[in-house]
């Protein structure tokens, strides 16, 4: 299982739904590092030096880190999805696919039930 670090924005819900799954997850909160006004940059170096992978739902900020070369143990980068164990099961997998160690960013994006439903139909 993956060892995560989520954003000061992360919602708990998919946080404990993650843990559920078998992951180990600390929250910014949990670290004390929110509500203090530091930067993404700084986000993401305390998850590296956690050696953990980033959650966020700030996704245009993470992805220009990500392209900047900045070092990190992978970024997870997910949209709101009010299905938060769905959400959960899909950022498992983008995580599964992973090489552990390696820098890499995964976007993990919520469904859209209408395409889902119009590849149903015959």
């Amino acid at each position: 299982m993956a060892a995560f670090y989520a954003d000061e924005n992360f919602r708990l819900p998919v946080v404990e739904a993650l843990r559920r799954l078998g992951h180990d997850v600390v929250t910014c909160q949990e670290a004390e590092r929110a509500g203090i006004g530091i930067g993404d940059e700084v986000v993401l170096g305390d998850a590296l030096a956690m050696e953990r992978i980033l959650l966020t739902q700030n996704r245009d900020d993470f992805k220009r880190l990500h392209r900047k070369g900045l070092p990190h143990c992978g970024i997870v980068v997910c949209t709101y999805d009010p299905e938060t164990e769905s959400l959960a099961r899909r950022i498992s997998d983008a995580v599964a696919e992973q090489k552990a160690g390696e820098r890499w960013l995964a976007s993990v994006i919520r469904p859209n039930p209408r395409a889902a439903h119009a590849r149903k139909e015959p």
